[in-house]
């Protein structure tokens, strides 16, 4: 190697293990050398290295990992390695770091390992997961159950000829449902959806005579059966009502007056039992659901204030499902207003005549005076027919005026078993209006 008339060759010392230069170095550039290899050795892997070039120092924007042995050019410097790099170098200040976003390193440089990328890929096309969260692949359990509920049907038709077809076949043969027997087993499973919490059905009309007694026994049948209980009917009147008379009766005579006079013994929510209701409600026994009558006594004075309906509201909300309320006729009592600021839904009940179908929407434009918030969503319309023959233009002008007013309406057939105003026999409703309460109550239960 030839050598310059002032020495050897000198360069400046960066501790780049690849330089494999046939050259000399200075003793002190030996020494300098060796101290930094046992620094790091003693240190652990070295940060990002800044070379010295012509006193100059620049930070590498590119975290060239070249001159560090011990470094892993995966993971980067280790802790505590920058202060114990920064100790040896001279005090000028570094320049400012190029941002990260710049260049990436090049791995031929750095020695970065090649190939596909580390870490779980998406499935079936899935989207990234969210930084920081480990993306689902599979399907849970509940995913499991929620699918196979949805894809399932409701089995072979029973009605008609279908089902004539398959129970002449002996099962061979099982024609799907039709119609009729889809759209009633889809409104037996509205029915029985379940709710979050009790849900109170109040049933108004200020006239005396619009069905709302028999409406609320229909309906409390039909949740009841179809539920299987956890339903009560409670005569709200703010004196005497006929629920109580129309309803099965019982071996008390205890109305919604004893049971104000006896809350006492339901005041601890941890010793009372639903069981001990049984003294003050009426059980309905087939039709799954109690009656709790009114007044019935002719020498009880006063009426049922505010107060009141929300002490009785407030213990049915802790034993019942859904509470059906049977509302007296004057729309000022306190009850009454109590009733319908409580009730989850409003069911303004109406025969198919004049007089009781404008006292139904007079009703409802006094609530929509009074600042009652999203009435139409919040109300329902049942038309009873008051005979076999009803005046048809009549019935499709009130059907379209409360359409107009309410969230739905539901026509309810003549049946002459309930025209005696004696005990309703739930047994003896006709099939039409127990398909017709069906398919109100199933609407009663999708807008709750």
């Amino acid at each position: 190697m030839t050598q310059s008339p002032q020495g050897p060759e000198r360069r400046p010392v960066d501790h780049d293990l690849s330089d494999t230069s046939d050259r000399l170095y200075t003793p002190e550039e030996l020494g300098a050398y060796a101290s930094g290899w046992e620094r790091q050795r003693a240190t652990g892997p070295a940060a990002p290295p800044q070379r010295t070039v012509y006193g100059d120092p620049l930070s590498d924007p590119l975290g060239d990992p070249l001159g560090d042995p011990l470094g892993d050019p995966l993971t980067g410097p280790a802790p505590g390695q920058a202060a114990s790099r920064a100790s040896t170098q001279s005090p000028v200040p570094p320049r400012a770091p190029v941002q990260a976003q710049a260049q990436s390193p090049d791995p031929a440089r750095a020695g970065a390992r090649t190939g596909p990328e580390i870490g779980p890929a998406p499935v079936d096309g899935a989207a990234a997961a969210e930084p920081g969260t480990e993306p689902r692949r599979f399907m849970t359990a509940t995913d499991f159950l929620d699918r196979r509920a949805e894809g399932q049907d409701h089995g072979p038709a029973t009605w008609g000829w279908r089902g004539a077809v398959r129970r002449w076949s002996g099962g061979l043969v099982n024609p799907r449902m039709g119609a009729a027997e889809l759209a009633f087993e889809q409104d037996r499973a509205t029915i029985q959806r379940d709710f979050d919490g009790p849900r109170t059905i109040a049933f108004i009309n200020p006239k005396g005579g619009a069905a709302k007694t028999t409406g609320v026994l229909a309906a409390g049948c039909t949740f009841g059966t179809v539920r299987g209980g956890g339903v009560v009917a409670w005569d709200n009147n703010e004196t005497r009502g006929t629920l109580g008379i129309r309803g099965t009766r019982s071996t008390h005579r205890n109305t919604t007056r004893e049971l104000l006079e006896d809350l006492e013994r339901f005041s601890d929510v941890y010793q009372s039992r639903i069981g001990d209701l049984g003294a003050f409600v009426r059980s309905q026994g087939d039709a799954h659901f109690d009656v709790l009558a009114s007044d019935e006594r002719p020498d009880v004075t006063g009426t049922i204030r505010a107060s009141d309906f929300e002490s009785v509201h407030r213990l049915l909300e802790r034993f019942y499902r859904i509470i059906l309320v049977d509302t007296g006729n004057n729309m000022r009592a306190e009850n009454w207003l109590a009733a319908a600021e409580a009730a989850d839904l409003l069911v303004v009940t109406s025969t198919v005549r004049e007089d009781t179908g404008y006292s139904g929407l007079w009703m409802l434009d006094a609530l929509q005076d009074a600042g009652y918030a999203d009435l139409k969503h919040k109300t329902v319309t049942v038309l009873s027919d008051p005979s076999a023959q009803v005046d048809r233009k009549l019935v499709a002008d009130l059907t379209d005026v409360y359409e107009q007013r309410t969230r739905g309406v539901y026509r309810v057939p003549y049946d002459p078993a309930l025209v005696a105003g004696s005990v309703v026999p739930y047994a003896q409703l006709s099939q039409g209006t127990r398909m017709s309460w069906l398919k109100a109550c199933a609407g009663m239960a999708a807008a709750l």
